[in-house]
């Protein structure tokens, strides 16, 4: 069975030793249309037995692969990335289709994956390591960089194709067999990457899926053969699966949920502030973990900032994300769409104002999970709405005297995920990148998720574990650091010596 014909017949199964495993343990998930409310596809779930199966899989490609030539892993993520590239399309549809997201922001999605995947070709450069000669008479030390093994990865809804491409392909390159646990919501994306990796030349087994649920996952967590997790999602689900990873001796890196703050200064360019807001707030729904949720304005650029903030919401084309010329789609699930829009409906009991209510929107009122684009002002620390992270489109106005009091705020926060500030002002934007305790900055740029060659995290309970993800951090991640102490018999040299080894 092809994964074409997989999709048709809309049964989603695993994929173990480079082909499509149906599942054995009779239990399954429903996969919807999230813009019609309709059952579209049903998702095998595995049994710990599979997850078993598909660790012993990779654990005998992994012996093979290791071993493999770094030109030869650098090859196939050169084919990899212009598979991904030649498909981008197939797969934004398919993101599309599932999560809900539009067509034009799943390509950009794909994009950012494929700037991970021309990271890895450049792998025979990014584990050189170093030597370095005569560190004693006669003595040479260097370093190498190995791969750990069998390592997974447990993928968020979010960004079905973008998440798995920030793992997979580093550790792949660094030499590890990989094993993808995909949300269960939209898994289709996963299958058909799998198969751009078969094609890509990656021998079979290198690379496998388990579909499922907290018993795949908890599987993956205990198994002794699993060196390593990889998570996105939620900080109380990264949370447990680090601590409990970590119990089980395993290298983890657990990114958790965000409350990203956006600073604007009275100087701040209006318009440019205005845009990003939006952009940043109601892109993909705003189920983005870099989405900005909160505006802090200040003094009295708070009122024509939300004046200039409402009329570009209402210009917003909120409808099915495969229609030309929507910009944004609806949300993942019916329980998520209904549990952002309760926030809506507690904000006035608590004292913020409602000014753009997302219930009301015309698109809201058709089948699909839609809730419109939503604005509250007046939104005040001890708020339901700015305590937790909403995961929706629901942007809060937080009005402040000061600079100051904004950085207090940010810093106050448990997430340390994102933030930004506005400001025609130099210095000022220097002292907040000093000042701020939040692991990824942006200067007028309100979503700034680092390039390739740069690593993703963030500070506080948005990340758990000491190394980001992709990049430089990502090789890190996925090797472990060897140490050899040569010396090449000399017999002139040679001696007993029972003392302590020094350098001399």
């Amino acid at each position: 069975m092809t994964v074409e014909s997989a999709v048709g017949i809309r049964t989603v199964n695993h994929w173990i030793g480079g082909k499509l495993a149906p599942s054995r343990s009779g239990r399954s998930g429903v996969v919807y249309n999230p813009a019609t409310g309709e059952a579209a596809a049903s998702v095998d779930f595995a049994s710990a037995a599979e997850v078993d199966e598909a660790v012993a899989v990779a654990v005998e490609a992994f012996a093979a692969w290791r071993a493999s030539a770094l030109s030869r892993r650098a090859e196939c993520m050169f084919k990899l990335r212009d598979l991904v590239d030649q498909n981008r399309r197939r797969i934004a549809e398919l993101a599309t289709l599932e999560h809900g997201k539009t067509v034009a922001d799943a390509l950009g999605e794909v994009g950012r994956g494929l700037e991970n995947l021309e990271f890895a070709c450049g792998i025979p450069n990014l584990l050189k390591g170093g030597y370095s000669e005569q560190a004693s008479r006669g003595v040479d030390v260097y370093q190498i960089r190995q791969p750990l093994g069998v390592v997974a990865g447990i993928t968020p809804f979010n960004f079905p194709a973008m998440v798995p491409l920030w793992m997979f392909p580093n550790a792949i390159a660094c030499g590890n067999a990989f094993i993808l646990k995909p949300s269960e919501k939209d898994p289709s994306v996963s299958l058909l990457l799998a198969d751009l990796v078969r094609q890509a030349g990656v021998p079979d087994g290198v690379f496998n899926v388990v579909q499922g649920d907290k018993v795949a996952v908890d599987r993956l967590l205990e198994h002794p053969d699993v060196k390593a997790v990889s998570f996105v999602g939620s900080t109380p689900v990264a949370r447990a699966i680090y601590e409990r990873a970590t119990r089980n001796s395993k290298r983890v890196q657990a990114l958790g949920g965000a409350k990203n703050h956006m600073l604007v200064l009275p100087d701040a360019d209006l318009e440019m502030a205005a845009d990003a807001a939006v952009s940043a707030a109601f892109g993909s729904a705003g189920e983005r973990c870099m989405a900005i949720s909160v505006v802090l304005a200040v003094g009295a650029v708070a009122d024509p900032l939300i004046e200039a903030i409402r009329e570009r919401m209402s210009r917003i084309r909120v409808g099915p994300g495969m229609e030309e010329g929507n910009e944004m789609g609806p949300l993942i699930t019916r329980e998520h769409r209904d549990r952002v829009a309760s926030f809506l409906e507690a904000a006035p009991r608590e004292g913020a104002e409602v000014v753009v209510d997302g219930r009301e929107a015309p698109a809201a009122k058709h089948s699909g999970f839609f809730l419109g684009a939503s604005l509250l002002d007046n939104v005040k620390p001890g708020m339901r709405c700015y305590e937790e992270e909403i995961f929706g489109p629901v942007l809060g106005v937080v009005r402040v005297n000061s600079y100051a009091d904004a950085l207090r705020l940010i810093n106050d926060n448990p997430y340390g995920n994102g933030t930004a500030i506005f400001t025609r002002d130099g210095g000022a934007a220097r002292r907040f990148q000093f000042d701020v305790e939040v692991g990824m900055v942006g200067v007028n740029v309100p979503v700034p998720v680092p390039v390739s060659y740069y690593s993703f995290g963030g500070w506080k309970a948005s990340l758990f574990g000491d190394l980001h993800m992709y990049g430089p951090e990502g090789v890190q991640f996925y090797t472990r650091a060897k140490l050899v102490t040569s010396r090449w018999p000399d017999p002139g040299t040679s001696k007993v010596d029972l003392g302590f080894p020094q350098v001399r």
